[in-house]
């Protein structure tokens, strides 16, 4: 590792992992920390953070581990305000935060239209709105959200809450890169690809007949490369905007994609 984000203190929220393996925001948490950050790690599952947190412990790095919703305006406001108590600034936000879900307008509920826009657009308002003053104060900081080429084009099965909502986290991101950018401030998305995690496995089976191994096959077979991503490829792309080697980026929407959009 070269410590290309080291003494820094992240945030990442959804750092642990909904099943056995390696979801985004477990894989970009360990990155950090393997790069020299300190990581304080989020998640709305406590035992998911601690898994996170063990594996950083165990390769020598620091992290906290802490339980909070961040589509909660309180729980924001409590996580940010434990952060600094711990470390004392506050450096990368990385937002992991979101869930997809499959269907139409006449297949998804209000209900679920609301909760979806509550976890994947309005977490990232409310930790953007809540630690922007602090990277104000000290001059510097970055934005990390994690976004997806759904954002911007059609994935191959219906996912229109999941979709618009992307839109609305990149449109969130670039606004906010241009508002602060003469304060020292970046931000930037990451839009990854048809990812394998277990996050996907959960939620986007269903659309496949429930048939893991033929949504495997069939997302491998849209992607030039003729596989899907994981977890590591968008920790990798979220810790480069993270580092001083992105300084000159703002508002970015970096791809991860295996050439998907390009065709």
């Amino acid at each position: 590792m070269t410590g290309r984000v080291e003494h820094k203190i992240a945030i990442v929220t959804g750092a642990g992992s909904v099943g056995p393996g390696w979801g985004n925001g477990k894989a970009s948490a360990v990155l950090y920390a393997r790069e020299g950050a300190k990581v304080f790690a989020v998640d709305i599952v406590l035992e998911a953070a601690e898994e996170t947190r063990s594996i950083i412990d165990q390769e020598g790095g620091a992290c906290t581990a802490y339980q909070a919703d961040v589509s909660d305006a309180d729980a924001v406001c409590g996580l940010v305000d434990a952060c600094l108590n711990t470390y004392g600034r506050i450096d990368i936000l990385h937002n992991n935060v979101g869930i997809p879900e499959v269907g139409g307008p006449e297949e998804i509920s209000e209900a679920n239209w609301d909760r979806l826009f509550d976890i994947n657009v309005k977490s990232m308002y409310l930790t953007c709105r809540a630690c922007l003053p602090h990277m104000v104060r000290q001059g510097s900081g970055v934005i990390v959200n994690i976004s997806s080429i759904a954002s911007i084009r059609y994935v191959g099965y219906p996912c229109i809450s999941y979709s618009a909502s992307k839109g609305a986290v990149n449109q969130l991101t670039q606004n906010i890169a241009i508002q602060y950018a003469d304060k020292g401030i970046r931000a930037n998305a990451v839009l990854p690809e048809l990812m394998h995690t277990p996050l996907i496995e959960r939620f986007v089976a269903s659309s496949y007949g429930g048939d893991v191994e033929e949504m495997i096959r069939q997302r491998n077979a849209q992607v030039p490369m003729k596989h899907m991503g994981d977890a590591w490829d968008v920790a990798r792309a979220a810790l480069f905007l993270a580092s001083d080697d992105a300084r000159k980026r703002a508002g970015v929407q970096l791809a991860v994609d295996g050439g998907i959009t390009c065709q």
